[in-house]
């Protein structure tokens, strides 16, 4: 359930009539560790096992190769869910610690931080250099659109595709959020062991400081945006040694880090 009907009143040069839209759900995702509440997580339901997956490895909260058992405690009409995941103790991560205590919402990538240190990502700077050539993004983009199913439904999702060095498609997944597509698309390369032949990752819409973060963790050296990039993922980008592309459209992009 990735969209839903809901009707309107369309307006067009003062004429009016009413339309039947199918618009992207957003409905609310409680994930519990262990058994007790860890964070909410506005998203669009659909893959959400491979977005905790995702999610907890972004977080520095499980980074194992051992795929995780979920279980689903609550799973409502609307959307809303409650899912768990056990975790040992000794496998927890120091981003468990940063506990979420508030909504993270969907548009959103560091809700719930209790402070700005928490904003800080750890690591040594990507030196693997990958061959690539821009000639290959509208080709590239057209593979990603094509796949874009909820989007072509309704107009109001985000996607990100992973791709490799032969530019195939490893893993396209779609949300109301920009993060949440990304989470969702690298666990589920976590949970098929697969995530270290990705090379190059699409997204729709502007890539701002999260997304570069979760790029860096994957050890993802090559992140392309179809608009604009903040100055925070520039910088970030630059600092960790990423590919940061913006404006990809058609023949043009812009190239602010390689």
């Amino acid at each position: 359930m990735q969209t839903l009907n809901y009707e309107g009143l369309q307006i067009n040069n003062g004429d009016s009539k009413k339309v039947t839209d199918a618009l992207v759900v957003e409905a609310a995702l409680q994930i519990n560790i262990n058994e007790e509440p860890y964070t909410v997580v506005m998203r669009t339901p659909g893959d959400d096992f491979d977005l905790i997956r995702g999610l907890l490895y972004a977080e520095d909260i499980y980074k194992e190769t051992e795929n995780l058992q979920f279980d689903i405690i609550e799973q409502r009409e609307n959307g809303f869910s409650i899912i768990n995941v056990n975790i040992s103790k000794k496998q927890l991560g120091k981003g468990y610690l940063n506990k979420r205590t508030l909504l993270s919402v969907s548009s959103c990538g560091i809700c719930g931080k209790q402070k700005l240190e928490d904003i800080q990502v750890e690591g040594e700077k990507l030196t693997s250099k990958v061959s690539f050539d821009t000639k290959n993004l509208k080709n590239m983009f057209s593979k990603m659109k094509g796949k874009q199913e909820t989007f072509d439904l309704s107009g109001g999702s985000h996607a990100a595709a992973l791709f490799n060095k032969q530019n195939k498609i490893l893993s396209l997944k779609e949300d109301i959020g920009r993060h949440n597509a990304v989470d969702k698309a690298i666990g589920e390369l976590m949970n098929t062991n697969s995530l270290n032949q990705v090379s190059c990752m699409l997204v729709s819409g502007r890539v701002s400081y999260e997304i570069i973060s979760k790029a860096f963790i994957a050890k993802i050296p090559i992140v392309v945006a179809v608009s604009a990039c903040s100055t925070l993922a520039v910088d970030f980008a630059k600092e960790f040694g990423i590919c940061l592309i913006g404006f990809s459209r058609g023949n043009k992009a812009t190239i602010y880090s390689k």
